[in-house]
């Protein structure tokens, strides 16, 4: 049973899919902490921003056929 694995090339949406959503859960985080409703709420607003952003490029990805988190590939055959 030799599987064979390739590596998938990393397209650049790939990467801002990852990017994003690590910039998203970072702002929600620094939104937990914030000390005034107006930093909350705009800090809020910008992680909302980045989800989409990576939906955006997540789309983009799934359009070329590829899976949206640059994971590998098996070409087994069966």
């Amino acid at each position: 049973m030799d599987r064979k694995i390739a590596a998938v090339r990393v397209t650049l949406d790939g990467q801002l899919v990852d990017y994003w959503m690590r910039e998203a859960a970072r702002l929600d985080a620094l939104a937990a902490q914030a000390r005034f409703g107006w930093q909350r709420r705009r800090l809020a607003r910008k992680a909302e921003r980045a989800r989409l952003q990576a939906e955006r490029s997540r789309i983009r990805e799934t359009a070329r056929g590829r899976p949206a988190n640059g994971a590998t590939m098996d070409l087994s055959q069966g």
